[in-house]
């Protein structure tokens, strides 16, 4: 049976029914609408290390640039502590609304698969938004060791499993675990010294106390030029802009090894997309401004962009690389 019109009911009570049933529908258009566009206040980035490193350089020249674009204040915030986990943790607790953010190091995944008891999972506690910028490092010799090439050291290593040695500026750090990964690659036995910091791994490099190691290019630079140590390769997949005579490992010795130490932004998990969006739209037209990578390449870094999707593939893939290193190698932290 098909219903009809009462023709008792007053026309008005039927009109005001379909003006608030249109209303309704319309209501959530309209506060969106009325929303004001992310971000409306001032932005934190938080650093999980002290200043001066290369994390806060990256972070402070990004944030200068992006308080120019949005109008707001990006603000840079040093939390460092516990090998960048406070400061990490505090992120994954803070509000999920785009306003506090993380400026992490690789250090962020490379803690996360070493330590026993993970304080965080990287892709479920947050959501990448692009890497600021990538920083090779380069396997350096002490000029007395008798190689010129990463498959002469290869070869010497074999010869002597054991009696080679590499120093580093401590357990889980990027020159660490690049060494750990080259090992497992090469299937060799070079023994690893921690150091306490990258200054005294450098010094005992220089004074010949061990043979090798994989300081950051900026690191190695100076003491290439002056001819104090010896570059066999850099880490990255393609040979470094501010080292160009320098080949990739990859390239002479162990296809498709890669070990770059790499800086990204990262949210709250739960945070809105259309804040994700805009924050890596924003950051990648930043780093491509010629000031910002001119900046970025005199300290050897080079400026990322990456897509939020892109960069939490290759998160999982660091997670997924790292495992295998970690469990290859016996290699834990307390």
């Amino acid at each position: 049976m098909t219903a009809s019109l009462n023709p008792s009911r007053p026309f008005a009570a039927i009109a005001a029914a379909a003006a608030a049933a249109c209303a309704a529908a319309l209501l959530p258009a309209i506060v969106a609408a009325q929303a004001p566009a992310w971000p409306a206040k001032p932005v934190r980035i938080i650093v999980p290390t002290s200043p001066g490193g290369g994390t806060d350089i990256v972070t402070r020249v990004l944030a200068a640039r992006l308080t120019e674009v949005f109008g707001q204040s990006v603000l840079v915030e040093n939390r460092p502590g516990a090998g960048q986990v406070l400061g990490t943790e505090f992120v994954a607790r803070a509000a999920p609304d785009g306003y506090t953010q993380l400026m992490a190091a690789s250090a962020i995944v490379l803690n996360q698969v070493l330590a026993k008891k993970p304080p965080y999972d990287t892709l479920r506690d947050f959501v990448p938004v692009t890497v600021a910028a990538t920083l090779p490092n380069v396997l350096t010799v002490h000029p007395s060791l008798p190689v010129k090439s990463v498959k002469q050291l290869i070869a010497l290593a074999k010869a002597r499993p054991g009696m080679l040695n590499y120093s580093s500026a401590g357990a889980g750090t990027s020159p660490h675990m690049s060494m750990e990964l080259l090992r497992s690659m090469a299937a060799v036995d070079i023994v690893h010294v921690a150091y306490k910091g990258t200054g005294p791994a450098t010094a005992d490099l220089l004074a010949g106390h061990v043979q090798l190691s994989m300081p950051n290019t900026l690191t190695a630079a100076p003491h290439l030029r002056s001819e104090r140590l010896r570059a066999l390769g850099v880490t990255s997949l393609k040979r470094a802009a501010g080292l160009p005579e320098v080949p990739a490992i990859a390239e002479v010795g162990l296809p498709g090894y890669e070990a770059i130490q790499w800086y990204g932004l990262f949210v709250p998990a739960g945070t809105p997309r259309d804040a994700v969006n805009r924050m890596q739209s924003e950051t990648a037209k930043a780093l491509q401004a010629p000031d910002v990578a001119k900046r970025l390449a005199a300290d050897g870094a080079e400026a990322g962009g990456m897509s939020p999707d892109a960069f939490a593939a290759y998160v999982k893939s660091e997670i997924e690389k790292w495992s295998r290193v970690v469990r290859d190698a016996k290699l834990a932290l307390d």
